[in-house]
């Protein structure tokens, strides 16, 4: 599979803590926003696409974005998820800013 269709993710807290967690004090507004399943990776640095261990090149499954000041990736970064469809490795790439 060539590209997923995009799907954003919306951050539902479930508990008071979970609430007090989200947010940021200096980051901009689109940090925290940025999660997603499908489309393109939005890179932050330059494009890493990985290939699978059979050699092909991954389908990017989706990014997870930083959620607040507590649970910062790397300085307001994302974990991108590929996928290989074919044998289902998966593999990840952390990329801040």
């Amino acid at each position: 599979m060539n590209e997923l269709p995009e799907i954003e993710i919306v951050l539902n807290p479930k508990t008071s803590e979970a609430v007090d967690i989200i947010g940021f004090q200096w980051a901009g507004d689109n940090i925290g926003k940025r999660s997603k399943i499908g489309g393109s990776p939005n890179w932050i640095q330059n494009p890493e696409w990985p290939k699978c261990t059979c050699n092909k090149k991954m389908t990017f499954y989706g990014q997870l974005d930083s959620i607040g000041d507590e649970c910062n990736i790397a300085d307001c970064g994302m974990i991108y998820v590929f996928l290989c469809f074919d044998c289902f490795e998966t593999k990840s790439i952390i990329q801040s800013h």
